[in-house]
């Protein structure tokens, strides 16, 4: 039977009051003045905290950022043809609906930009997300629906080598010492278009550890070179492997997208990982 969670207050209010906030123009504020509707804003957690950003940035030391809801124009972004091609929707989304227009939605961590987005949806069409997913005690599937507002969050607890700096240190006995960083929302698009070249190119295989490490391993004892440090990461041994992959696991900020779920086929209760369909974002599709 899985443990029951215990629920966040990330996105049920206590991270910061709503402010209604309708568009305003030179002639005042149309939304509100013309058609009586407020366009709200909301205070998001940033799991990050914002030490992880360089401090000339608009995102060092922010624990919260502004967003405003969801709108049709957001909608039309979602089905773009031509961003989905792009691979930059959920891009395009965020800098339509973070408030302060200076922040790069590229430079935010994979984890706050998944808090974001979580934020998003819930101010848009509510907590209740309603998705398909497989048991995994007997693999049927099965509709099941899930309350966004109820996910954990994990803030950053492990201090970055300096403030300001996106590099975290990891020592694995006493010989190896590897210095990492988090992935941002202009990494995770780089990857998927260097996937998307080997796969147009004929490669076969997934190399997804790989790749990651690849990606955010910065030095392993001082060594920074990086045709050395993509031969350390193809012959590293499993247990260093292990050992530096639990170690990113545990410590990187996001929000955990996993909830439990009770199979109606054979009765099990287990924890599953959400997947993020086009329900996300079109609840009636």
């Amino acid at each position: 039977m899985a443990k029951r969670r215990k629920g966040n207050d990330v996105f049920s209010g206590d991270a910061g009051e709503s402010q209604a906030q309708g568009w305003a123009g030179p002639v005042g504020n149309i939304m509100k003045d013309e058609f009586g509707l407020d366009i709200a804003s909301e205070s998001v957690p940033l799991p990050s905290k914002g030490v992880v950003y360089p401090i000339d940035s608009p995102l060092y030391g922010k624990e919260t950022i502004e967003i405003r809801a969801m709108t049709a124009r957001e909608e039309d972004i979602l089905t773009s043809k031509a961003l989905i091609k792009k691979g930059t929707v959920i891009t395009e989304l965020l800098r339509s609906c973070i408030v302060n227009k200076s922040i790069n939605p590229d430079d935010l961590l994979i984890g706050d930009r998944n808090a974001i987005m979580t934020a998003l949806r819930i101010t848009g069409y509510g907590a209740s997300y309603v998705v398909e997913v497989g048991c995994p005690s007997c693999g049927e599937k099965s509709k099941q629906d899930f309350n966004l507002s109820e996910l954990p969050i994990t803030r950053l607890q492990h201090p970055p080598v300096a403030d300001g700096a996106n590099v975290f240190e990891c020592k694995i006995d006493d010989k190896i010492t590897i210095r990492y960083r988090y992935l941002t929302g202009r990494d995770e698009a780089a990857i998927t278009q260097q996937q998307e070249r080997k796969r147009k190119q004929g490669f076969q295989g997934d190399n997804l550890i790989t790749t990651r490490y690849t990606n955010q391993i910065v030095s392993v004892n001082d060594i920074n070179d990086r045709t050395k440090i993509s031969m350390f990461v193809q012959k590293m041994p499993t247990r260093i492997s292990t050992a530096l992959r639990k170690h990113m696991d545990e410590n990187e900020p996001g929000i955990e997208m996993k909830s439990d779920m009770r199979c109606p086929h054979c009765f099990e209760e287990s924890e599953v990982s959400m997947p993020l369909g086009a329900a996300f974002f079109w609840p009636e599709s």
